[in-house]
């Protein structure tokens, strides 16, 4: 059921092939060129040469279901894909032009936006020509429910005036970032999930101000988390996407399909790291005998094998879902994948430190640092807990059809 098409599986081809000859052995040269640089945020050149190498190989904006804008893949056939670049987190997905927050913020303004948005924005989007940030979390608030969003947008005219802090703005630091997508309230006497709405601000309109970029466990990562301040920023009244009081459907229509790719590339992680922990284990010799030959050590590569691919099943099953029967009847799955993916590559991934020793948790290795990216997840496109509360809802209603339903 859940094996790749013919279509697919030559993708899939390609893009291990180009992984092998290109993208693993850019690694050291991206390091490389970060390192040199002196700057977190640095754009190395290696990506960029990267980006020509796949465009020209047919492997680009593979993420995207429109045939115009990119293959046509079903989220069946590109979930395989998304778990191969996450073996190479760093570089691959933005390679190929696949990396959050672009992908979704390119499938909204596809979805959502103007025909001005589109030539504006998408279209350099599509062609990596730019990069783009989300802004919805905000630091006054509990953001995990987003109707607690407070960034004012007032109609004034014709114009919105935006006023609000945000953080947690991921690629907003990328040397080639342009554009937000910016949710805030526009009524707030509306019905709870009516009253945000999203708009398109460039990022240098008047009155908006990149604060600072905040570190993930200490790392700063390229693209940057930015905390932004919104201060009587006027955009015309174009900017919004769909209409007033759409803001909490687009997040919905947004998330969907990103947490199948978060989810993919999180097992391509856990699969790399799995490989780093097998070769750790066999290369070193504890009290006359290879590491792994432990018991213990044994049990850890056995048990990532079964999480694994357990988790991995899970989300192929929800991409076929989301292909079949829609995102809506894929709810309980999409859910699932978003809270099991992370906290499976967080398992291997330990077994992984604890192997390489205290090497695991230096940067010699990039262990300690996919660690820290996983633990981001259990957190970004919402915490365990929302995921949870869906699932025991959707079950509870499985077996009493009106539970809660007027509460």
């Amino acid at each position: 059921m859940f094996e790749l098409s013919e279509r697919g599986q030559e993708y899939r081809d390609k893009l291990l092939a180009f992984m092998d000859e290109h993208v693993y052995p850019a690694e050291p040269v991206y390091r490389e060129q970060m390192a040199a640089s002196g700057d977190a945020n640095h754009h190395p050149q290696v990506l960029e040469d990267l980006k020509a190498e796949a465009r020209s190989r047919g492997l680009w904006n593979l993420f995207h279901p429109h045939p115009e804008w990119g293959p046509g893949l079903t989220n069946l056939e590109y979930a395989h894909l998304a778990e191969i670049t996450g073996r190479s987190l760093e570089i691959a997905p933005e390679a190929i032009n696949c990396n959050a927050p672009d992908t979704g913020n390119m499938e909204v303004l596809t979805l959502f936006g103007t025909d001005e948005h589109k030539e504006r924005w998408l279209r350099p989007l599509l062609d990596g020509k730019i990069a783009s940030a989300f802004a919805m979390t905000e630091p006054a608030v509990a953001s995990s429910d987003a109707t607690n969003i407070e960034t004012s947008m007032v109609r004034d005219g014709d114009e919105y005036v935006i006023n609000g802090r945000k953080w947690w703005t991921s690629n907003a630091l990328h040397k080639n970032c342009k554009v937000l997508i910016v949710m805030g309230k526009t009524d707030p006497d509306a019905p709870t999930h009516r009253q945000q709405s999203m708009m398109v601000v460039p990022l240098d309109t008047p009155g908006v101000r990149v604060v600072r970029g905040l570190p993930v466990f200490g790392y700063m990562d390229r693209e940057g988390h930015a905390e932004v301040v919104f201060e009587d920023v006027r955009v015309p009244r174009e900017a919004l996407l769909a209409g007033e009081g759409d803001g909490f459907m687009i997040s919905q229509a947004r998330l969907g399909p990103g947490r199948i790719h978060h989810c993919m590339r999180a097992i391509g992680v856990a699969e790399r790291a799995l490989d780093m922990m097998i070769d750790r284990a066999q290369s070193r010799v504890t009290f006359g005998q290879p590491v792994a030959d432990r018991g213990n050590v044994q049990d850890w590569v056995a048990e990532s094998r079964i999480d694994i691919e357990m988790v991995r099943l899970l989300t192929l099953k929800t991409a076929y879902l989301m292909d079949t029967v829609g995102n809506q009847q894929a709810r309980t799955e999409i859910a699932a994948i978003k809270v099991a993916a992370p906290n499976v590559a967080l398992k291997v991934l330990d077994r992984a430190i604890q192997v390489h020793g205290g090497g695991g948790v230096s940067d010699d290795f990039p262990l300690a640092m996919w660690y820290a990216h996983m633990r981001t997840l259990r957190l970004a496109d919402g915490p365990d807990e929302v995921h949870k509360m869906t699932i025991a809802r959707r079950e509870y209603r499985r077996r009493s059809p009106e539970w809660g339903r007027k509460r």
